[in-house]
């Protein structure tokens, strides 16, 4: 398992990987490309143009729209010099300034001599915003890889979790011949996203492949069409598999609630003993009708249990 809790990206990484409709171009501080963009939210330079320089947050894209070329333009050279030297331009990833606009050359001067990297997008504020912290929100989430399957079942992404071997990418394969869809196989790559989701995917290399003993590798895009992958998909439940072991009780009434933390969101986890001649498959498949009827408010195991509690009361009461 490899985690990144604390992944950055480089600004020559987001100017590579960045939507391609931003159409970014660099007009400064080419030497600084290996700054570090640390936090997805991106910030309006604005008042700090004003003197208010304390807010200005290290790794960071900083804005510049219209109001920020305009101010800077009103103003003396010098002045300008004078307002660019405040600004903590060490620890800025990088400026980004929308419109097309082309700040002064004071601006661009002392941010070429800082190494600072300055592009340019033709998209207003608002837009340049929304599209490049959707961006930075996914290259910098918190992600792990976890050895394991993910499919999509009934509409809930399920990771199959369990030792080399076991049978899980067999399990797999029989639950796509049933109609629900691959995400991955063998490793899947998970990331959070905001405080208590969890997104899976395929990394790019095995994406629509699976590796089956006997078989060796399969494109499943291919065997089964389009409708048999899914791209991504939220984490609802992991299952595990595990060796039967005879000395071991196992719940044998589903009252047990048990969690697997990964990126600090508990995911509901069921395990499941394996053996000869069990049908994993068909066990999942109602495991995973079973978790959507306990999210719905109905639990079989609670219900059956107070049932049978009543029962017993009522024989107690006629004694």
């Amino acid at each position: 398992m490899s985690t990144s809790l604390t992944p950055t990206i480089t600004v020559r990484e987001m100017q590579e990987t960045a939507p391609a409709d931003l159409e970014l171009r660099l007009i400064a501080g080419a030497d600084g490309l290996s700054r570090n963009i640390t936090v997805p939210r991106i910030q309006k330079l604005g008042l700090a143009l004003a003197g208010f320089a304390n807010y200005i947050h290290p790794g960071r894209i900083q804005i510049v729209g219209g109001s920020e070329v305009q101010y800077l333009e009103q103003l003396s050279p010098e002045r300008r010099l004078e307002v660019m030297k405040q600004l903590p331009l060490e620890s800025m990833a990088c400026v980004l300034i929308t419109r097309g606009l082309i700040p002064p050359g004071e601006f661009l001067e002392t941010a070429e001599a800082a190494c600072l990297p300055v592009f340019v997008t033709p998209q207003v504020s608002s837009l340049a915003i929304v599209k490049m912290t959707d961006f930075l929100q996914k290259r910098l989430a918190p992600s792990v890889s976890l050895h394991g399957v993910m499919i999509d079942m009934f509409g809930l992404g399920v990771l199959i979790l369990g030792e080399s071997g076991i049978g899980k990418s067999e399990c797999a394969l029989d639950l796509i011949t049933r109609g629900h869809r691959l995400v991955s196989d063998d490793v899947v790559e998970l990331r959070r996203s905001g405080y208590d989701k969890i997104i899976g995917a395929a990394p790019l290399i095995v994406r629509n492949h699976m590796e089956i003993r006997g078989l060796g590798i399969i494109n499943i895009k291919d065997l089964f069409g389009i409708s048999a992958i899914a791209v991504e998909k939220q984490l609802d439940l992991a299952i595990k598999f595990e060796r039967w072991a005879p000395d071991r009780n196992y719940d044998r009434l589903g009252l047990d609630e048990k969690h697997i933390n990964i990126l600090e969101v508990d995911i509901p986890l069921i395990e499941i003993p394996v053996t000869s001649g069990r049908n994993l498959a068909t066990l999942i498949e109602v495991a995973v009708r079973n978790h959507l009827l306990k999210m719905r408010g109905f639990h079989a195991a609670r219900e059956f249990v107070a049932k049978h509690t009543q029962i017993l009361d009522k024989e107690e009461g006629k004694q």
